[in-house]
């Protein structure tokens, strides 16, 4: 009864996370969860440095101890995009997305209730198709437009926020098998597509319209697992792994025009292995390969060049194909009070060239990412950590979705580009 009174004070936090958005480098999920992690590459399935396991390997927890982990990122996206070489000279033009600051939040709590049993709660989020673009010096043939010909602003608001209540056993001395329950919850808005909602001038695009664009934030919940493993083979090699199947979440009703399968949008499957070593009592080698299956999910990964409708269960997506991820990370105990960490994230990039129009919305074409970090001990029981990322600027290029419109050479070509780097701060406590 205790350990659930422990856990239902964290239910107003968890609210509060989700009026905040989260953002992402591998693909629209972030390079890591929980700052340890962060400063590592991302590496974590075979570390128990922290009550993230929720979101990393559930079956972490019962070797993280009993323990309570809250922190947050400072996160800067720069994404811009470019048209040239079109026929009609108006359709040329650069913007660039404005908000640049973001705040990502992350709270784990974990209770060992004996030596080979813990309960916790992970609170994390995904997200990073995130855009806001101005009008700018565009003209479609009727006046003033956006980049892709609509009015006003142009770009999309998606966040995603998962509370996974976790429980993790030791099968024996030295192996450990976890489950957290994910319960989800996602918000979502488009705006300045107007050109894709039926317009005059424009075929028709969508099976649905008035369901495309501008209707506000719409919201969405489903449920799904996360499945985990974790094995200490000698005092100095750890292996873990991790298995979520696609999550199933209400449609967007509001956008049932605009994603495929009358505003389907779930979270996609991915799983993962890692491995641990301690070559000497300071330092800690990590290695994770995660993957992600984006194209599980139509709205995402069916290409943008479909032939259906928007909304159509074959209808366009944008285009995403399923991504390898690969997570090194080194931590070194230099002192009792002070770690130091560092790591190298590499992940493909899904978007491809015959996709880029579509993803103007969604540059989500970030591939290596160089993390730094540290934790240092205030007390016995209070710790401080901080990571630093950078992810240098990256591009694609292809053609316009114009050409098919308005004709061959109309829409030339387009450049979408993006460059990130984010710095948080975590307070973790033992008890």
């Amino acid at each position: 009864m205790e350990i659930l009174k422990r856990l239902a004070r964290l239910a107003p936090l968890a609210g509060a996370l989700a009026a905040l958005p989260a953002f992402a480098t591998n693909g629209y999920f972030p390079h890591g969860y929980g700052l340890k992690a962060k400063g590592m590459g991302g590496a974590s399935l075979a570390l128990a440095q922290d009550a993230m396991g929720g979101a990393n390997n559930p079956a972490s927890m019962v070797w993280a101890g009993s323990r309570f982990d809250a922190g947050a990122d400072a996160f800067s996206p720069r994404r811009d995009a470019e048209r040239s070489g079109a026929g009609f000279p108006t359709l040329n033009g650069r913007v660039e997305s404005g908000r640049k600051w973001f705040g990502v939040p992350e709270v784990g709590y974990n209770r060992m209730l004996r030596d080979d049993l813990s309960v916790g709660l992970t609170v994390y989020g995904n997200g990073g198709m995130n855009t806001s673009y101005p009008q700018g010096n565009f003209n479609c043939g009727a006046g003033p437009a956006n980049m892709l010909c609509g009015s006003g602003g142009l770009g999309v608001d998606l966040m995603q926020l998962v509370v996974a209540p976790t429980v993790a056993y030791k099968l024996a001395p030295r192996h450990s098998v976890g489950a957290a329950l994910l319960l989800g919850y996602q918000r979502f808005e488009a705006l300045g597509l107007h050109a894709f909602d039926n317009a005059p001038g424009f075929p028709p695009f969508t099976q649905s319209p008035g369901n495309v664009t501008n209707r506000g934030h719409d919201h969405s919940f489903g449920a799904g697992v996360r499945l985990g493993y974790f094995g200490r083979l000698t005092d100095a090699l750890t292996v873990g792994a991790a298995f979520a199947p696609k999550m199933n979440m209400r449609r967007f009703d509001r956008y049932a025009g605009l994603f495929a399968g009358n505003g389907d949008f779930d979270i996609p499957q991915n799983y993962g292995i890692g491995v641990a070593f301690t070559p000497a009592p300071a330092w800690t080698l990590a290695a994770d390969w995660q993957r992600i299956n984006y194209s599980g999910v139509a709205s995402v990964g069916n290409p943008s060049a479909a032939r259906a409708p928007l909304g159509a269960a074959n209808g366009p997506g944008f285009g995403w194909r399923d991504i390898d991820v690969f997570k090194l990370g080194a931590a070194w105990r230099m002192n009792e009070r002070l770690t130091l960490r560092a790591g190298y994230n590499r992940g493909d990039n899904p978007i491809r060239a015959s996709d880029v129009s579509f993803n103007i919305l969604a540059p989500g074409v970030m591939t290596s990412h160089y993390t730094a970090g540290f934790t240092w001990a205030l007390t016995k029981d209070n710790e401080l950590t901080g990571a630093f990322m950078v992810a240098p600027r990256r591009s694609v290029t292809g053609p316009s979705l114009f050409n098919a419109v308005l004709g061959p050479g109309a829409g030339g070509t387009e450049t979408i580009r993006m460059r990130e780097f984010s710095v948080g701060l975590a307070w973790g406590r033992r008890f």
